[in-house]
Parts: structure tokens; C-alpha cells; sequence
């Protein structure tokens, strides 16, 4: 079970609006959301969750780029709602780069058979190499994102379940964000 919300600064305090993500297939997409809520180009905070799995938290201010922190970096990525959050700059990858290494491997065959001949290459869990696609385990991204509006580092790095209800309250909008939960 997923919730997102939209909270936005506004001059009154934060306005709360829950929100589809059936559209959003990218962070860009995502971060035009955040923007449309945005009242002066104020901060706009985009809340995912999934429910006992892992939150995350896009904060889009103005137009500079926007900054996200995840709680559990491997239960987001079996998610296709954490994929979205999970980008390349995100996961210290070169932009693009798991495509055209993907793209090279089909175009030249290098699984080290040819066409039709049964893959025999022994499975090698070699413990000591760093898989270049794999997803870090635990929280990720921007830990200090909150830290401004009320959520110091060290609070967001504790917070488990009913993470967004803590959050809202630290920031004063659990209100608000009650209304559209």
C-alpha cells in the first residue's frame, strides 16, 4: 500500500494535498508536480510511502534541482515508485550508464556463448567485488533535507514506521497532512 502527498510552504504555513503518481514515470515529472503546488516558488515537499518498507521525501525549492533522501534504498528499488527516486546521480552511477553497457552486452554477446548453446558459466558469488548496479543498503540520499524546517540529521536517520505522520509533526503540518491521509 503506497500514500504521497504534496505539502507546500506557503505564507499561512503548509498546505496539504494527496496526490497520483500513476503519471509520474520519472523524477522530472515528479519535480513538475512539486512545482504546480508551489505557491511563490516556495518549498514544496513530495512524501512517498510505502507502508512498513521504506519512505521518501523530494523537497523541490524553486527551481533549483531537487533534493530527495530514502529510508531504505534497497526496499525502494523493488518499488517502482522508489525507482523513480532512485536516480543515477543518486546512486553515484554515471548518467546513462546501465543502459549502454546493456545495450553493448546484447549487441556483442558477451554472456560468452554463442547463439542457441546453453549458458553453463558458473555462478561466482565472490563476496569481495562490488556489483557496479547494486543499490546500497539503508537510508540514502540528502539526510540534512529537513534539517532547516524543524528535522535535525540525526531525528530522520531514527524514523521507521509512521515516518511521515513524525515528519509532518516535526514541521509542524501533521494537521494538515492528517486531512489528505
Amino acid at each position: 500500500m503506497y500514500f504521497a502527498a504534496l505539502l507546500a510552504r506557503t505564507e499561512d504555513g503548509w498546505e496539504a494535498s494527496d496526490t497520483e503518481l500513476d503519471d509520474v514515470e520519472t523524477l522530472s515529472d515528479l519535480t513538475d508536480l512539486a512545482r504546480e503546488a508551489s505557491v511563490d516558488e516556495d518549498t514544496v515537499l513530495v512524501f512517498i510511502e510505502q507502508e512498513d518498507a521504506w519512505f521518501g521525501v523530494v523537497r523541490v525549492d524553486g527551481e533549483e534541482d531537487p533534493r530527495i533522501f530514502i529510508s531504505d534504498a534497497t526496499a525502494a528499488a523493488r518499488s517502482s515508485y522508489g525507482e523513480i527516486l532512485l536516480t543515477d546521480e543518486l546512486l553515484g552511477r554515471e548518467p546513462g550508464a546501465e543502459d549502454t553497457i546493456a545495450a553493448l552486452e546484447e549487441l556483442v554477446g558477451l554472456d560468452g556463448t554463442e547463439d542457441g548453446e546453453p549458458d553453463i558459466t558458473p555462478d561466482n558469488d565472490n563476496d569481495n567485488e562490488l556489483d557496479a548496479d547494486a543499490v546500497p543498503t539503508g537510508p540514502l540520499g540528502d539526510t540534512g533535507i529537513l534539517a532547516d524546517l524543524g528535522l535535525p540529521e540525526a531525528e530522520l536517520l531514527m524514523l521507521r514506521t509512521d515516518a511521515l505522520v513524525e515528519i509532518a509533526d516535526a514541521l509542524g503540518a501533521a494537521e494538515v497532512l492528517e486531512t489528505v491521509r
